[in-house]
């Protein structure tokens, strides 16, 4: 087991939350490089109230959403272990509300799927420059940890954003759509 820095981090994590050396957009880890795999591919963990309580985990929030919106990604989510950080994480554009606005889900997991799922093209920060097809469903439940009383909350998320909730949760399981699809 990993100990834990104050905060409910390992020394490694808070150091890659708190490194801002290129400013606060965060190195996004790619399937084109080999030591980036192993990490992609690792499952991650949850994060304790006591982490999520941290200054850490708000700086990372801000990280998260600055990464996925910079424009050399311009992506729509961004999952930890994209960043990193093989924690339970991720950073979704909610095109299901108004503004669209970048939310951050800690602990997150889907926990119900209804309907059919339908193919969409799908892309990923962590592999460039490709694309395919995967099939998803498009009306689920997710279940994370809320900001506001450390519970758990249940969410159902419709349409083209519980296809993004579906592609960032994956990350987390250490699977990529392409495991998923024929490239095109």
């Amino acid at each position: 087991m990993v100990s834990c820095a104050p905060g409910g981090w390992t020394a490694s994590e808070k150091a890659l939350i708190n490194d801002e050396s290129k400013g606060a957009v965060m190195r996004v880890l790619t399937v084109d490089d080999a030591a980036d795999s192993l990490i992609l591919r690792a499952p991650s963990k949850d994060m304790s109230v006591k982490a999520l309580k941290s200054p850490e985990y708000k700086l990372l929030e801000n990280r998260l959403i600055a990464t996925v919106t910079s424009p050399e990604q311009d992506g729509v989510g961004i999952a930890g272990p994209q960043v990193g950080l093989l924690r339970r994480v991720v950073a979704v554009q909610r095109f299901d509300k108004e503004g669209e606005p970048f939310e951050v889900y800690p602990n997150i997991r889907i926990t119900a799927f209804r309907g059919d799922k339908e193919l969409g093209g799908e892309g990923c920060l962590s592999v460039p420059g490709r694309r395919g097809q995967v099939l998803r469903y498009r009306d689920i439940d997710i279940t994370y940890t809320s900001l506001q009383s450390y519970a758990d909350t249940t969410e159902r998320v419709q349409g083209f954003t519980a296809v993004i909730f579906q592609h960032e949760c994956d990350h987390l399981d250490g699977v990529l759509y392409i495991d998923k699809i024929d490239l095109e």
